[in-house]
């Protein structure tokens, strides 16, 4: 290769790493948490939780948080989904402080910012599959400005229902379907009001391997196609697919990226 082609050859280089640069500067932070703490409190003793946690997702991150039973995840996926407050520090969504919403502020941002997938999948029985996927519309109807209409309401559940690959099964109810089939529609009611980001906790605790994986894949996608994702996994195969792997020891956490606590 001549000297003239090795520069035209870097400068492309170049040119492909500075627009790379420049996409990951441009990308939104979904979370961040700014050293926060979560102290329990009761007469006899005092436990942390969560010790000066720092954590930045931004628009289309895959993040796994992983860790040894007791380590704080759950502390972490509570105050992350909005369900617990902190004791220290700052919590922001898409750039806003929820730190110290009260519980009525709490459940408006949840409802509109967070998907959550649970473990168990949390399904109504008496529900049909469709039915499941569109309680968190109606609900979500209550802190609208703009109602939607009955047909807006339909189409996005049949979307979601398209994009889990579960229109055929819209009309049965969960008890009918497989521990699988559950997450599939556990994972369409998450994106049925369009979050910010997917919280997920043990997605495939309560599936074989087979459905596990299948789940896992699935996610993998829809991180593909632009979804941001944090999940919880005590598994080190599926935490080992997402993008960028976390580890909490003792709350306090630590990013695969370096091996160094968060800053």
């Amino acid at each position: 290769m001549n000297t003239e082609s090795t520069m035209n050859l870097k400068t492309s280089m170049n040119e492909e790493l500075n627009v790379s640069a420049n996409q990951a500067m441009k990308k939104k932070s979904i979370i961040q948490l700014d050293k926060v703490s979560k102290i329990f409190l009761t007469e006899e003793m005092e436990t942390h939780a969560l010790r000066g946690v720092n954590l930045n997702i931004k628009q289309g991150d895959y993040v796994s948080i992983s860790g040894p039973s007791g380590c704080g995840k759950s502390s972490l996926l509570s105050i992350l989904g909005l369900l617990d407050t902190v004791s220290s520090g700052q919590y922001f969504i898409e750039g806003k402080d929820v730190s110290n919403l009260n519980i009525n502020q709490r459940a408006d941002i949840r409802n509109q910012k967070i998907g959550f997938i649970f473990q168990a999948f949390n399904l109504i029985d008496e529900l049909s599959v469709y039915d499941n996927i569109a309680l968190p519309l109606h609900y979500s109807q209550q802190i609208r400005e703009k109602k939607l209409t009955h047909q807006e309401i339909q189409n996005k559940v049949r979307q979601c229902l398209e994009l889990v690959e579960m229109s055929h099964r819209n009309t049965h109810r969960p008890n009918q379907l497989s521990g699988g089939q559950q997450q599939r529609i556990a994972i369409a009611r998450a994106l049925v009001c369009s979050p910010a980001i997917l919280l997920i906790d043990e997605p495939t605790g309560n599936l074989d391997s087979k459905n596990g994986d299948a789940v896992m894949e699935m996610l993998a996608q829809l991180n593909s196609q632009g979804t941001t994702i944090c999940m919880v996994t005590h598994d080190p195969r599926y935490a080992d697919m997402a993008s960028r792997q976390c580890y909490l020891s003792d709350g306090v956490m630590l990013d695969s990226l370096n091996g160094q606590e968060t800053l």
